[in-house]
């Protein structure tokens, strides 16, 4: 049983968590501390970072703090210059996103270009950089991008953001084919409607237990659920895995329509 558990661990590996200033990144930038990873975390502000650097080292965890804008190709690149320094990532968790909450005949051109810019072509960036990195040192690794439920339903307000994490979801699959060969895995977390402090207000509104009560299980998630699947996806615990996607959402996509 404890070789299984060891399978779950990172020890002696370097994990990039893209969006780690807050949020689910903040989280996943915790967990694979402190399941042994060193960690670098990346994010459009480096001073956002520090505290959740000093939170890991505080844990007795490595961290360090790199600025990243994912719409950006010259600062994917200069990100992972500076991370090289450091070692080539072992894992990448591809977490940055935005969102535009309003009717779709009310969603702009600028609205879809700041969501699916972020969101897709970030994603893209950042996954095939990294890829090339552990291609050329040789060493494969493991790439989770994080897409939502909604990569695979719909809801309203949100169209950009459904279409961009469609996009993730088959990004992760393309990719999962090609780069196998280099020992590469890319799978995608897909997680549902996860309670954190920037939806916790609306979450617990009435509007919120509306949507609660059409999830099967009846429950939000909460940031914790996803830690076992996001390790099972970055360690060697999920080394036959690519190409898949992992829902965490209490049943949510399988319910009736």
């Amino acid at each position: 049983m404890t070789g299984a558990i060891d399978r779950f661990g990172l020890q002696g590996k370097l994990a990039l968590v893209t969006g780690a200033s807050s949020g689910l990144g903040t989280h996943f930038a915790q967990v694979l501390a402190g399941a042994g990873a060193r960690v670098a975390l990346a994010a459009r502000r480096v001073d956002k970072l520090q505290g959740v650097v000093e939170a890991i080292a505080a844990q007795g965890g490595e961290a360090r703090a790199f600025a990243l804008d994912v719409t950006d190709n010259a600062s994917v690149c200069a990100c992972l210059d500076a991370v090289g320094a450091w070692g080539v990532p072992d894992v990448v968790v591809n977490n940055a996103g935005v969102t535009v909450t309003r009717p779709v005949l009310e969603q702009t051109e600028e609205d879809f270009d700041h969501v699916l810019g972020t969101n897709l072509k970030g994603n893209w960036l950042v996954a095939t950089e990294a890829a090339r990195r552990m291609a050329a040192a040789g060493k494969g690794g493991a790439i989770v991008n994080v897409a939502s439920i909604l990569g695979e339903r719909v809801a309203g307000g949100v169209a950009p953001y459904a279409i961009s994490k469609a996009g993730v979801v088959q990004a992760t699959k393309a990719l999962a084919l090609e780069l196998a060969r280099h020992g590469i895995r890319v799978n995608a977390l897909l997680p549902g409607y996860v309670v954190t402090d920037l939806n916790r207000d609306f979450l617990t509104s009435p509007a919120g237990d509306k949507l609660r009560a059409r999830i099967p299980s009846r429950r939000f998630g909460e940031v914790t659920d996803l830690d076992g699947p996001l390790l099972l996806l970055a360690s060697d615990a999920g080394a036959a895995m690519s190409g898949a996607t992992l829902a965490v959402d209490g049943a949510h996509l399988v319910s009736s329509l």
